[in-house]
């Protein structure tokens, strides 16, 4: 009974690691127990303060490991969608910018529309100065030494109808600062020298094949520069003069090909001489 008792003793003092231990340790017969059950319940308490250890340092470890886990990942986010991010940033950046040059550009056009427009329109004025003494001249010309009525007729209407319209142009170019050419360019003045040496038929188709040539450009001129112009000044005279120089190549390419001169077919071709 008594080794028995003290076994239990031992067992219960082991277990309950408080109140139970000081019992045993102030029992006089139990001396030789006493350190075996203080070795017990000093290793039992080293076991609970190294598992409260353990467990402090596993929940501070797994603390630490999420802390830098989730700065980790706050970085990673942070930094690489900062690649597209700055990506996206540059090319909103580049196409802000290439909005703004493009606008500073179209800005600058618009402002100097203007100016630009009116260096078309002074061109023009001088162009069809030139174009207009040729046809005055050259036509006094063929009214003289024509071989047919019709070319004699034909040259007639150039004088009088290019007349019209130089008189009416050059009020505008004046104001316009544009000089009014007085004499034939060397081109024009070329084909009147080659003209005044030919007579009869060869005059005739000499001289249809070269109002054939320059009526056609004179149509294209005249349409381009009222499809642009805007001054109010010369839009309608530009309109009249388109009119009239439509109606005079019609009849220009009539008459060529009558006389088997080639003219001018769709497309800009050039249409074989009638037979």
């Amino acid at each position: 009974m008594a080794g028995s008792d003290v076994q239990d003793n031992k067992v219960a003092a082991c277990d309950t690691h408080g109140q139970a231990t000081k019992d045993v340790l102030a029992t006089p017969y139990l001396m030789y127990d006493r350190r075996r059950c203080t070795l017990a319940v000093q290793g039992v308490c080293q076991m609970n303060l190294n598992i409260v250890r353990c467990g402090v340092l596993c929940v501070a470890g797994f603390s630490a490991t999420t802390l830098v886990a989730a700065q980790q990942g706050s970085s990673m986010s942070n930094n690489q969608p900062n690649q597209p991010n700055q990506q996206q940033n540059q090319q909103q950046n580049n196409t802000a910018m290439g909005t703004g040059m493009a606008g500073t550009m179209s800005g600058a056009a618009g402002a100097n529309d203007p100016t630009g427009q009116m260096m078309k329109d002074k061109m023009f004025l001088r162009k069809a100065g030139e174009g207009g003494l040729a046809e005055v001249q050259l036509g006094q010309l063929a009214a003289q030494k024509g071989s047919s009525d019709d070319v004699k007729q034909f040259a007639q209407k150039m004088v009088d109808d290019h007349t019209m319209l130089n008189n009416s142009l050059k009020p505008i170019a004046d104001d316009m600062g544009v000089r009014v050419p007085t004499k034939l360019t060397k081109k024009d003045q070329a084909e009147y020298d080659k003209l005044n040496g030919l007579s009869g038929d060869d005059f005739d188709k000499e001289y249809l094949a070269y109002m054939v040539k320059d009526h056609h450009e004179d149509v294209r001129d005249f349409r381009d520069e009222d499809e642009q112009v805007t001054d109010s000044n010369l839009k309608p005279a530009v309109e009249k003069g388109l009119r009239v120089i439509r109606d005079h190549t019609r009849m220009v390419d009539k008459l060529a090909k009558a006389k088997g001169v080639a003219t001018p077919g769709r497309g800009g071709a050039t249409a074989p001489p009638a037979q």
